[in-house]
């Protein structure tokens, strides 16, 4: 396959949409180098679709969501079918935690840790609603109705709500 070139824009969109990225690497790995490397591999999925990318298609983060959502969920499937062998050194945190400054930091790691618990998919119903992207542009990057999502956005809501109330 010929090397396509990093276009401008296509570095700008990068640049501009990074956070969002990272946020979505996080959500779905507890590790840092795991968090990194899903990075790289979204990146790199972006990089390889940029070209049929449409901008009147969709929103370019509806766009974006939808690419780092596919390879993030297809990257967790892969390792759980393939685990990689235990690390030496230290156990690793459960879940990459939020510093820990600030009055919330604890009500944010146990809320990290309910997350950590949730299924692929309701990771992405709450990476979307912390987002906080409307039900419309949640039906648009996740292919489903606004109907279905507010059906699931509720239960999603509930199990956490269980999860933060139930001993880990």
């Amino acid at each position: 396959m010929p090397a396509v070139p990093l276009t401008p824009d296509f570095l700008a969109t990068l640049n501009q949409f990074q956070p969002l990225l990272r946020r979505v690497a996080r959500m779905y790995c507890p590790d840092a180098d795991d968090q990194q490397d899903l990075y790289q591999e979204i990146v790199l999925q972006l990089w390889r679709a940029w070209p049929q990318y449409q901008p009147g298609a969709a929103k370019i983060s509806t766009w974006l969501y939808r690419v780092a959502l596919n390879v993030a969920i297809s990257n967790l499937r892969q390792r759980t079918r393939h685990p990689t062998p235990e690390r030496l050194g230290p156990a690793l945190p459960e879940v990459a935690l939020p510093p820990d400054s600030g009055p919330d930091a604890d009500d944010l790691t146990e809320l990290y840790r309910a997350i950590e618990r949730l299924s692929d998919v309701e990771k992405a119903f709450v990476l979307l609603y912390l987002e906080e992207r409307t039900y419309e542009e949640m039906a648009d990057i996740l292919g489903i109705t606004q109907n279905n999502v507010r059906v699931k956005m509720h239960r999603v809501q509930d199990k956490l709500r269980h999860l933060l109330t139930q001993p880990a």
